[in-house]
């Protein structure tokens, strides 16, 4: 079976991030089966809904037998950010309606920074299609693969809930010793974890996420009101 240079060059394009996700995948496997749900929810779940933050957060409203209206406000909360990446993705590069679908669907944090950068601006859309698909193949395979060893896993074992706000963090430490001059974000996403711990602490992912959200469209328009300097 002959495979395609645009699939062979985004299967090297998303290697390393995609290794980097399978940590997290079986982590999010494993506490699908530690929470008391059955195996296949965490495939299902990855091939789904891939929301990634959202189902980790998702796992513990579905125990808690949350209403739909709280699932449906939290998961736009948590995945708003996902309209901001649209205004830069290189949609217009996937032809065809169904492509275009799965693309759009398949837009994660991941694919976001992958094809932002200076090096994907001559990328074709097979090749980014080919990207998001290996990328949402890693994610669904290792949950998979998790909550089938989730079994396997020790009841007194903690802190599996824990692993993606400790990739964020990881990732945030990058990202502020890669800044140029860009340091309010960070803080602006402090301030709005420790508002959403003191004022809605029953609700604290949503709440950060929303109070960031804000914060980042009301920087935006104070910035495009500031005279220009020459």
């Amino acid at each position: 079976m002959r495979i395609s240079p645009a699939a062979r060059a985004a299967f090297q394009d998303c290697a390393s991030v995609g290794l980097g996700m399978v940590p997290l995948g079986l982590a999010f496997g494993a506490l699908v089966v530690q929470s008391g749900l059955d195996w296949w929810w965490a495939g299902l779940s990855a091939a789904l809904i891939y929301g990634g933050s959202f189902e980790f957060l998702l796992i513990g409203m579905v125990v808690a037998a949350a209403p739909p209206a709280s699932i449906a406000l939290s998961a736009f909360l948590v995945q708003a950010r996902h309209v901001f990446y649209a205004l830069s993705f290189p949609l217009h590069r996937v032809r065809g309606r169904l492509a275009r679908t799965y693309s759009t669907f398949a837009l994660t944090d991941e694919a976001y920074a992958l094809t932002a950068g200076e090096q994907a601006r001559d990328w074709s859309g097979p090749r980014i299609l080919w990207l998001q698909f290996f990328m949402h193949l890693y994610w669904a395979g290792s949950a998979t693969a998790g909550a089938l060893l989730g079994s396997l896993v020790p009841d007194g074992v903690t802190g599996l809930d824990f692993a993606l706000t400790a990739l964020f963090a990881v990732l945030a430490l990058d990202a502020i010793r890669d800044l140029r001059g860009d340091l309010p974000t960070p803080v602006l996403a402090l301030l709005c974890a420790l508002g959403a711990r003191l004022l809605f602490p029953g609700q604290l992912l949503p709440a950060a996420f929303a109070l960031f959200t804000a914060g980042l469209l009301a920087r935006r328009l104070a910035t495009r009101r500031k005279p220009a300097h020459v």
